[in-house]
């Protein structure tokens, strides 16, 4: 399998997963691009500018590894052309039976995706987590450490799954939600917003 050049977008705690991972793939990572703090170097591995510098490498493949879904969202949308690298923990278990993962995608260790599930472009599947049967996990979305989505289930764009939270069978949760640590959510979902607690309910 041919190694691949790797640049790192982002280099905070979330990155240092995303390194990781590349690194236990047997890539190799170029370096970093930093918005906030563009210069030096980070885990042993060069800061090469802000993020406008993606221009001088585009011979290779990046992955955005911030955790705030409004940002990747952001960042993609301003490197066109890209050739975008999706990070899978080599402990994560992934169904070869009708999955898909999108591109930029990050797949933790000891996460476990199941037959028919499709993940979107750009998402966070944490370390622990489960994505059941049939799901459809919507671009930019992230599953937390230990959250459990059963089978049937649809998360959409931008919502986040928080720690330990679960979804039952077969509901559906729109865009832009954050479902709070531990919530375990029962019925359909269909306004944007904060829900937390058992049963889930929208914080005011």
């Amino acid at each position: 399998m041919r190694t691949e050049d790797v640049v790192i977008i982002g280099a905070g705690g979330h990155a240092k997963v995303v390194a990781d991972i590349v690194l236990l793939r047997g890539d190799h990572i170029v370096g970093f691009l930093d918005e906030a703090h563009p210069e030096g170097d980070f885990l042993g591995h060069p800061k090469l500018g802000g993020n406008c510098a993606y221009r001088k490498f585009l011979n290779c493949s990046f992955i955005i590894a911030i955790g705030n879904a409004s940002v990747r969202e952001r960042i993609a949308g301003t490197m066109p052309g890209v050739i975008w690298y999706t990070a899978v923990h080599p402990r994560a278990v992934i169904s070869n039976i009708d999955t898909k993962v999108g591109d930029g995608t990050v797949i933790m260790a000891d996460a476990v995706v199941n037959p028919g599930a499709h993940i979107g472009k750009h998402c966070i599947i944490n370390s622990g987590s489960i994505v059941e049967h049939d799901n459809r996990i919507g671009d930019y979305a992230h599953i937390s450490v230990g959250a459990k989505v059963a089978g049937g289930v649809q998360i959409g764009a931008k919502t986040w799954v928080g720690v330990g939270a679960t979804v039952s069978n077969g509901i559906n949760v729109c865009d832009n939600c954050m479902l709070g640590a531990g919530a375990v959510v029962v019925r359909d979902i269909t306004q944007a917003g904060t829900y937390a607690g058992v049963p889930a309910r929208k914080i005011k």
